[in-house]
């Protein structure tokens, strides 16, 4: 297994992961085109593991100066139980330490029990507004 940077050949097969985990809702999000634009953002980290060279897992986050979040992270339900969530856990809080991250948080729907192994702590809500547009209306 091998932990590496997204390429755009990695759309299909991620879209694939994140619906075998039911984590595809809004495709304008996490749908390739999403995916191209993270892919170029200088404050994202984008990865991939990859087994027999085919993606089998992702995580994405972003690093603000400060902080770093993961706000994405899925491996396909063949794959799960056999590391691949640590390894590309280890290697996005390693890439994130090395920019300058002094914390990282974690978005996460479901069950904690993952992340908490890993020291993560539950200390706040997120909330989200989708689309963003509601967000301006209730401002304007």
């Amino acid at each position: 297994m091998q932990v590496r940077n997204f390429e755009a050949a990695d759309s299909e097969a991620l879209v694939d992961i994140l619906k075998a985990n039911q984590q595809y809702g809004h495709p304008e999000l996490d749908g390739p085109e999403a995916m191209l634009a993270v892919g170029k953002c200088v404050a994202a980290e984008f990865l991939v593991a990859e087994e027999n060279d085919q993606p089998v897992g992702l995580i994405r986050g972003v690093f603000d100066g400060s902080r770093a979040i993961i706000y994405l992270a899925s491996v396909h339900p063949d794959f799960q139980r056999q590391g691949i969530g640590k390894a590309l856990l280890r290697e996005v809080t390693q890439r994130f330490k090395n920019r300058g991250a002094k914390a990282i948080s974690v978005t996460i729907p479901g069950d904690a029990a993952f992340w908490k192994r890993f020291g993560f702590r539950q200390t706040t809500r997120v909330m989200s507004a989708y689309p963003i547009d509601e967000v301006l209306t209730q401002t304007g």
